[in-house]
């Protein structure tokens, strides 16, 4: 075997689980200088090992969970991992990131990335222990929602120190949103959950003892110190003290709250749902991901004897304002649900709110009596959809579909890009964030485009979308780089300059002489690659583009979007990325 660069172990496991067979696979150096780890190693993998017609449901897909070269090391927000599929609900790449112990002992079995392939004809578990994998039943775990399966799994497992990514009953029911479980964080967007479903894998347990070797120890332990340090700093002072909830009040007061299916800008009495109010009369605990200083996640305690729940901003948006609720207990219960059932609350809330939309104007049947502000039908739907059952069973397939079932009307009242249901940003009122929602990869996407910054940077004119072109591209490099790297997002406005610093995080770890010209190369491909699968998937660019609502209709103080100015905008950045390569 080839001798790997320090922070990797050089070489993937490869798992079919119809056969019940492993083997390893070596990765080479120049691969993994080439794509990094994370997003851009997934990406490298799925290009290579699947191609892309292939049903994301059918034993011939691929799931690949894939670590980074910072995994393991003492850089805050480093203990992250990619989970890298096609999407069942978009048929395009999926990628999604999580954070947990699961990331560190993944990389512990020796692995750099760990990839699910067949479909077992019976529910099992695959446990990874060091460089040996073994098939078990799972039959008795199957239909547990996912807290409950994880704890149980791991309780059964003979190592105490198992880490173990789950699928709660969403997943077990291939519905196309569902997410896969760990430690209380889910690899949420696009529908893993419903890949590992279709694989009859209930469970990935990983432990081992595997220890990758840093080129530079002294000088990662003082870049550590000093990162660590910076990260207790304002840029991330929000995220500790409310979470990313504390968007919410700001979103609504700029008239950009998505509310009731994008129809409207605002949400009567928003400040119940905001996080200034809930701390005022519910007991909240502050959590970190394993190996972070930020401490982002607030915890919000329920009625007696119900678990705590977490809150992000866009659960509140998409289980609250996009449906036009503001009961708290409701939007928190919406939000438990989902994480027991294994959900992603974008797409659940985002399906629902068309669904009262389309019942509003009379396209669903009379006895589906679905309202805006109705919390009781969320909550029943929640648990329908995740279970498959009664309207849930169409609900289950994501807006988009419904709406081709429904017809025309339907499918201008869809708020989804590729499939994907929308994040809570309001692209009327957000000009380089409505261009980068458009051409992402993965659809309607907030992640992978940070392109707002320069919304609220003052960077783009409202309106004059060629001239946010420059500001998406150059949002989703740096995003393919921290997320193939992998570090948190929040980290990254604590860093003086993003290319000279994770370049210089880099060296430490690998010793590569790599600079700051060889990152936006690295880049670059990975932005290449993303866009290389989805065209072998039959993507076309029309697929770039917004709903129809966004240009049928003003909201609030944001008039609607002229489509041939956004037209024009969307067809230069794809020229601009085709010159790339």
């Amino acid at each position: 075997m080839m001798s790997a660069p320090h922070g990797y172990h050089g070489r993937f496991l490869e798992i079919d689980v119809g056969k019940c067979s492993f083997a390893w696979r070596e990765i080479s150096s120049d691969t993994l200088r080439q794509y990094l780890g994370g997003v851009g190693l997934g990406t490298y993998l799925l290009n290579r090992l699947q191609d892309g017609c292939v049903d994301p449901l059918s034993p011939e897909s691929i799931l690949a969970f894939v670590f980074s070269p910072l995994v393991g090391s003492a850089l805050t927000t480093s203990a992250k991992f990619a989970v890298v599929s096609k999407s069942p609900q978009t048929n395009r790449i999926n990628d999604s990131l999580s954070s947990s112990r699961f990331a560190i002992a993944g990389k512990r079995t020796g692995a750099d990335a760990i990839v699910l392939r067949g479909q077992s004809d019976q529910p099992i578990i695959v446990s990874i222990d060091d460089s040996s994998v073994q098939f078990l039943p799972a039959a008795a775990y199957w239909g547990m929602e996912c807290s409950e399966a994880e704890r149980r799994i791991r309780d059964d497992m003979p190592a105490s120190d198992a880490q173990v990514a789950v699928i709660g009953p969403a997943g077990e029911n291939l519905v196309k949103y569902a997410t896969i479980s760990n430690d209380g964080r889910h690899a949420g967007r696009g529908g893993h959950g419903a890949v590992m479903g279709s694989k009859n894998v209930k469970a990935l347990v990983v432990r081992g003892q595997k220890c990758v070797t840093w080129a530079q120890p002294a000088q990662l332990n003082k870049l550590a110190k000093e990162l660590s340090a910076k990260s207790f700093g304002p840029a991330t002072a929000k995220y500790r003290e409310l979470g990313t909830a504390a968007n919410l009040l700001v979103f609504n007061r700029l008239a950009m709250l998505p509310t009731r299916n994008f129809q409207q800008g605002q949400l009567e009495s928003a400040s119940s749902l905001a996080p200034e109010t809930l701390e005022k009369t519910l007991r909240k605990t502050r959590k970190s991901c394993a190996a972070c200083t930020i401490g982002c996640e607030h915890l919000y305690e329920g009625k007696q004897g119900e678990s705590p729940v977490r809150i992000e901003y866009e659960s509140l948006f998409a289980l609250g304002a996009n449906c036009g609720i503001n009961d708290p207990q409701v939007v928190l219960n919406a939000c438990r649900r989902c994480d027991a059932l294994g959900l992603d609350t974008i797409s659940t809330g985002g399906t629902i709110a068309f669904a009262m939309e389309c019942a509003a104007e009379g396209l669903l049947p009379s006895e589906e009596s679905l309202t805006f502000g109705d919390g009781e039908g969320l909550l029943r739907l929640i648990e329908q959809i995740g279970r498959r059952q009664g309207i849930g069973h169409r609900l289950a397939d994501g807006s988009k579909q419904m709406a081709q079932q429904l017809g025309p009307k339907a499918e201008e009242m869809t708020a989804e890009i590729k499939g994907l249901e929308m994040p809570g940003y309001e692209p009327r009122g957000l000009t380089a964030m409505a261009v980068g929602l458009a051409v992402a990869a993965r659809g309607a996407d907030h992640n992978r485009s940070g392109a707002y910054e320069a919304d609220f940077a003052g960077d783009v004119a409202q309106g004059d979308f060629k001239s946010a072109v420059q500001a998406v591209i150059d949002s989703e490099d740096r995003a393919a780089v921290m997320d193939s790297l992998i570090l948190c997002k929040f980290i990254r406005g604590v860093l003086d300059d993003f290319y000279d610093d994770t370049a210089t995080l880099l060296q430490a770890v690998t010793g590569w002489d790599i600079d700051r010209a060889e990152l936006r190369d690295v880049a670059r491909r990975i932005v290449h690659e993303r866009r290389q699968f989805n065209v072998r998937a039959g993507w076309t660019p029309l697929e770039d583009t917004l709903p129809t609502k966004m240009f049928q209709q003003p909201v609030g103080i944001h008039e609607a979007i002229d489509r041939k100015a956004f037209s024009e905008a969307v067809g230069e950045y794809n020229f601009r990325r085709q010159s790339e390569s």
